[in-house]
């Protein structure tokens, strides 16, 4: 993937951005992208996500809010989340 130069990106670093985490509903599910997250921010702590069911309550939706510092560790922490076996989305 080519690099955007500071310049033409759409995000400011540092700053806080959202990020929305969808999987099927599991007691072990947000502790698990706590967890991964926190590989990415070290900062990053319950306190800064939402979590939502789903109305039939078979998926859970998250919200981290992350405090992110570039274009890469987004990437990295967008990768792994689409990566794990418990995620079905990331936005």
């Amino acid at each position: 993937m080519q690099a955007i130069p500071p310049s033409e990106s759409l995000i400011e670093y540092p700053s806080d951005f959202p990020i929305k985490v969808m999987g099927p509903t599991h007691i072990d599910f947000a502790p698990t992208i706590v967890l991964v997250v926190q590989k990415h921010d070290k900062d990053f702590h319950e306190g800064k996500m939402e979590v939502r069911p789903s109305p039939k309550g078979n998926y859970t939706g998250l919200t981290v809010t992350v405090r992110a510092i570039s274009r890469e560790q987004l990437d990295a922490l967008y990768n792994e989340l689409s990566a794990h076996p418990m995620v079905k989305i990331v936005m």
